[in-house]
This record gives structure tokens, sequence and C-alpha cells, in this order.
């Protein structure tokens, strides 16, 4: 963990100390661009050479597709819920009352209502690799995107890890895996700010006023660098560990973590979600949306976060309806972001569980797990958006038409980053070729 401390200077209202510290890996606090850039850019209208890119979301727990993007009205009470369905700036598109920013921006995103294969496996497996985690096992540990990306692309920057994920540490952490190397190896494992890939270092008199002194940032790490090249121990690093810390000494990821440099009226627009970690689940980090951004920007090629907990057995429109605004927020930034600043065309937004939830409400006002059908979110990426693939039956129960699977999504998505995964390989422990998929049509209506 890398530490830099400062001095009080008064608290966010979650009550985060708001020049106590800025921790590389408590990812609350992070960023990487200065946001006067973006009126600039965007009114010269110049568009820097761009790289492909994915930002995955992942709604650990199993987000209820009938209380978000396909309300049920006509269903009994007891499957209808709670909630009311608003129409969006999409003629025949309408999506859950609680998110009204992304009712009015729908043309900018499309909705996947018959999304199939959920195994109902409490883990993020099938939506990091499109492999169920039992065949993932069965297979050697089939690898993430991102690490695969890692493997065929490398990085853009060698400051910056082709492949991040900023999923906290929470009590049930099959939710917090931000996606595996599996048979790829560790060097291309996920960056995780606030994971194990840091050894404990701090920056001896490195206040937050200094930090924006970029002379005395590299001064720091050089003398820490000395420091730790003097003992040797830099030479016990393993492979990854040391690409961690070589990564870390740059300024260009310490600054693309922190998002106190954004406008506070840009950092706003995104929301602050919160800080706590809810049961076995994680927090609400709607900062995270807006370091994903400008995190691709720096050089990233994908970013993953997990967002909340979604797991709702009991008191499922109350937990709703504090959770559901603040992605409202923070996903609807995020998409328009991308598009004022000319990503929308590079950057792919997936947001998604691992499986929907029951269409009956049970005796504790929740819903339980329904692998039958599930829903799916994608915004950006080029990609033909302002539609709604697929439907269920009346009662949320399973697809009426056009099923869509797992790993038609990650087609697209491979699609999308100029790859074929009905040719491209990658080697598994024994150096056999395997190919990324084994469905390898992308959904054609996105393309």
């Amino acid at each position: 963990m890398l530490t830099i401390y400062g001095g009080s200077k008064g608290r966010f209202c979650d009550g985060i100390t708001r020049r106590d510290f800025l921790k590389i890996g408590g990812l609350a606090l992070g960023g990487a661009s200065l946001p006067q850039i973006l009126a600039a850019e965007a009114k010269a209208g110049a568009v820097a050479p761009r790289h492909k890119a994915i930002i995955m979301i992942f709604l650990a727990g199993g987000p209820p597709h009938q209380d978000m993007f396909d309300l049920k009205m006509d269903a009994p009470a007891e499957i209808r819920g709670e909630f009311k369905p608003i129409p969006t700036n999409v003629p025949g598109i309408d999506i859950c009352e609680h998110m009204p920013r992304l009712a009015g921006m729908m043309d900018k995103a499309a909705i996947i209502r018959s999304l199939v294969g959920c195994q109902g496996e409490h883990s993020a497996v099938q939506c990091m690799t499109g492999y169920a985690e039992s065949v993932s096992k069965q297979q050697g540990g089939r690898p993430s995107i991102g690490a695969i990306l890692s493997k065929l692309k490398g990085p853009v920057d060698p400051a910056v890890p082709p492949f991040i994920g900023l999923a906290p540490k929470m009590g049930h952490m099959e939710w917090g895996d931000p996606g595996s190397p599996g048979y790829l190896g560790v060097s291309h494992a996920a960056f995780t700010p606030n994971g194990s890939d840091l050894a404990s270092m701090t920056l001896g008199n490195m206040t937050l006023e200094r930090l924006a002194d970029r002379r005395g940032l590299l001064s720091s790490f050089d003398g820490l660098r000395r420091d730790i090249d003097a003992n040797g121990s830099i030479e016990g690093m393993d492979q990854f560990t040391r690409r961690a810390f070589e990564i870390l000494t740059s300024s260009k990821l310490v600054e693309a973590l922190d998002v106190t440099r954004e406008d506070p009226k840009i950092r706003a627009r995104y929301g602050y979600g919160d800080t706590k970690n809810v049961d076995d689940g994680g927090p609400c980090y709607n900062d995270q949306f807006l370091m994903a951004r400008r995190l691709v920007e720096a050089g990233a090629r994908c970013v993953t976060l997990t967002y909340g907990r979604w797991d709702y057995h009991d008191k499922n429109f109350a937990q709703c309806r504090e959770r559901l605004p603040k992605l409202d927020m923070a996903l609807s930034t995020l998409i328009e972001d991308l598009h004022m600043r000319g990503l929308d065309k590079d950057v792919t937004v997936v947001v998604w569980g691992e499986f929907g939830r029951t269409p009956k409400i049970n005796n504790q006002g929740g819903r339980d797990h329904w692998p039958p059908v599930a829903c799916a979110l994608l915004a950006c990426g080029g990609m033909k958006t302002g539609q709604v693939i697929g439907s269920t039956n009346r009662l949320g129960e399973v697809p009426k038409d056009r099923p869509v699977t797992y790993q038609s999504v990650f087609a697209t998505l491979y699609h999308n980053l100029g790859i074929d995964p009905a040719t491209t390989t990658v080697p598994n422990h024994f150096g056999r070729p395997m190919y990324l998929l084994d469905e390898y049509e992308p959904v054609r209506e996105l393309i």
C-alpha cells in the first residue's frame, strides 16, 4: 500500500478526511487528468489517437432484472413488485423509475433482456471470462478478458498496466474477483491498487501539497527506489511484484488514481455513493466509475469494478431504492463523459451480474436466485445503441425470444476490441492453443 500523508482540511460527507491522506489502494480517492481539458478538446474538436478498451461493471449478487430493465406491469402483484416504469428518450423503451438519468440517454445504451446461460454460482467468473466457474476449473482456469488483452496487446504505456481491477475487499471475495489470469499466469493478472500487488511502501515527507509538484513526487520515488536497491530487496521481488513496483514509481498512474484532480463539478456529477461494505458485499464507490474513465484514458485496456451488493433475498425494494439512484448517477455520467471526450467509439461499457432474480417475491419481500434469465446493459464501443434486444415472457421467467448467451456478449466485446475469437488463441499451461470462446458470433444487433 502506498500512503501519502497530508494535513487535515475538512471532511467529506461520508466521514473521510479530505486531506488527511491519499491512499493508493483505498479506491475511494484517486484520478488522472485535468477536467478543463475536456472543454478545450471538445471546443477544438481535437481527438487524440485512442486504443480500444473495456470497462466492465459487475453488479455482485445478481441484480433484479424485473425491477430495473424489464418491469412486468401486467403480471400479478406478487411478481410485479413496487416500482413503476418510466419512458426513456427512445420511444417504446421503458425502465425503472429510479433510473431517470439513464432513461434520458437510452439512445446511448442497449439493453439485453434475455441473457441466458447463468449457472447460479455466486462468483464473478462468468462475467469476467464468459465461462461458468465449474467449466473454467475443468479447463485449467479460463483467463478473464483483461488477462487476454494483457497477453495479446500488452501495455499501451509502460507506466500503466493494461489490466486494472478496482474491486474492493469484501466478505464474499468471489464477488471481489477482478478477473483471474487463469492459465496465462500471474504476469497477466489484474493490477489491483488495493490488493496485494504492492509491497508496503510509504513515501516519507510526501504530503498532498507536494504531490502536486511533479518534480517533488519523482524525487521521492527516486529516493524510495534507491533505498530499496541499496538493501537488495528489489532483486528478491518476483516478476509481477517488480512490475507493480515499476508501475507505481511512475507518477502517471498516481495521477490517474487521484480523482481529486478533477473539477469538483465533474466529480459531483458522478456522485459519491458510499464507502461501506454491505453485509458480505462491497460498497458503492461512484468514484470508481470516474477512475475507470481516467484509467482507460491513461492507457488501461481493461478496467473491472464491482459495484455494491445485489443479493436481495429480503427487502429487495428498500435496497433497490437506496442503490439504483446511485448506480443511475454514476453510470449515466460515465456514458455521457465517454461521449463528450470522444471515447464512445473506442471504450465499451458492460454492466451485468451473475444471474437474475425470481419472478415471485418471497415472504421477506425479496427475490431469490434465478439462473434461467438475466439482463445486461451495454454502451459505447461504436455499437448500435438505443435498442432492447430480446424479451421475456409475461412473468419475466424465461426468454420469449432472442436468447443471448454470455459468450455472445463476450464475442461482441472482442469484436469491439478488434479481436476475432474465431481465429485467435492463447496458450494454456501445457502450451496448447486455446480459442478465446466456444461461441464466436457477436450479438448481431449491436454491430
